[in-house]
């Protein structure tokens, strides 16, 4: 019987500290520059919609991006569904901020911190991901080969 040593590699406390507080002033700064916004409700409602619609859309994406990395285990139409809906968010997000009739100050504050928000979305879903597979690693579930009931079930139909 062969012994083999595997090596778990984990980020390191400070790592994921700075992950989640860079995400955390990412909502900060979003949160305050769409609360004191100038303009009108409705750009404010719609801005509002386009940062939680990217928002969600990145962590979607980077989760797909994950899953299909060793091997495609998605279908073709849920690659246009993430993809599509990832394009969709960020294109109007941008053009409701384009077309906005505010101080261009306040557009490139908008830009600048939707953009920071998108990254640290995709740098936390990383995080997260890379801590949930060296935990199955540590207890002794091989993750490039063990798939979930659910991702069982699918792949037979």
């Amino acid at each position: 019987m062969e012994n083999t040593v595997r090596i778990i590699q984990r980020d390191t406390g400070a790592w994921r500290l700075q992950v989640w507080i860079s995400f955390g002033i990412a909502l900060l700064v979003c949160g305050t520059g769409l609360a004191w916004l100038p303009g009108g409700d409705l750009d404010r409602a719609f801005m509002v919609m386009g940062y939680f619609f990217c928002l969600s859309s990145a962590f979607v994406l980077a989760k797909y991006v994950r899953d299909n990395a060793a091997s495609p285990s998605d279908t073709p139409m849920w690659s246009l569904v993430v993809w599509g809906g990832f394009a969709l968010s960020m294109t109007l997000t941008a053009w409701g901020l384009w077309r906005m009739e505010i101080n261009p100050t306040w557009k490139a504050y908008l830009m600048v911190s939707w953009l920071y928000l998108i990254s640290s979305a995709f740098t936390l879903a990383k995080t997260l991901r890379d801590a949930y597979e060296a935990d199955r690693l540590e207890h002794g579930q091989d993750v490039a080969t063990t798939q979930s009931a659910a991702d069982i079930a699918v792949a037979s139909h």
